[in-house]
């Protein structure tokens, strides 16, 4: 279930977010109705779950006569699930060109209300929702008395990814977590539009529209509007 946290940063609840994905993974999503989350150290940034320079320093000083301290931040990393999230009040060109492999992608329009209140009481992990700030590691400090700190921070490199995520710190379910883990969510809590990759075909809009009518799903679906005609 979503369970606050004080000490994260979070958007207003009216704050939209997006989910670019190849209709694949969109269809398993909606057949499982399960959202799928990717162990942190599996994401393509060798630094997910690390920490900044500075705070790497103090975390040495403190392990020092203790190097377990340090070992279960390091080991951290394989206990805990992300879904990646990106905040914008409109689509983005650049999210298409990234997490859509072809032109057969769509995107899931969402709030961040409707990301908390999509995680039941029936889901059985715990989950919490944070938005990521952007740093230099080199010079800034990222805090540690928070499990879920070092999730919540990246370099300054990726701002355009203006990310929000869904985290869960599987450590005390004692599962195996391969590439990651799928979560329950009420996916009509979750959704609510959708639109298709801006350089689809009219017959992919139709096949997705036909799609959702045989799952018994009524999202408002329309064609990105990216790539539409020009006025001159």
């Amino acid at each position: 279930m979503y369970i606050s946290n004080n000490d994260i940063k979070l958007p207003a609840p009216d704050t939209i977010v997006w989910k670019y994905l190849d209709l694949s993974k969109f269809l398993d999503m909606l057949l499982c109705k399960q959202m799928f989350m990717s162990r942190s150290d599996k994401f393509e940034d060798q630094y997910e779950g690390t920490f900044s320079e500075p705070t790497f320093e103090e975390l040495k000083k403190i392990s020092a006569n203790n190097p377990e301290f340090l070992d279960n931040y390091k080991s951290h990393r394989k206990n805990v699930v992300i879904s990646s999230w990106h905040i914008n009040e409109y689509e983005s060109y650049a999210m298409w060109q990234i997490f859509t492999k072809n032109n057969e992608g769509l995107a899931i329009q969402s709030t961040i209300k409707r990301l908390q209140d999509a995680m039941g009481p029936e889901n059985r992990y715990d989950q919490h929702i944070g938005e990521v700030e952007y740093i230099d590691y080199k010079k800034e400090y990222i805090p540690f008395d928070n499990n879920f700190f070092p999730f919540l921070f990246k370099r300054k490199s990726f701002q355009y990814e203006r990310e929000v995520r869904v985290i869960s710190d599987l450590t005390q379910n004692n599962i195996s977590i391969h590439e990651g883990l799928k979560v329950n969510v009420d996916i009509n809590k979750l959704i609510e539009k959708i639109y298709i990759h801006p350089k689809s075909e009219n017959w992919y809009k139709n096949l997705v529209i036909q799609l959702m009518q045989q799952l018994g799903f009524d999202f408002e679906i329309e064609k990105s509007d990216l790539e539409s005609d020009i006025l001159i």
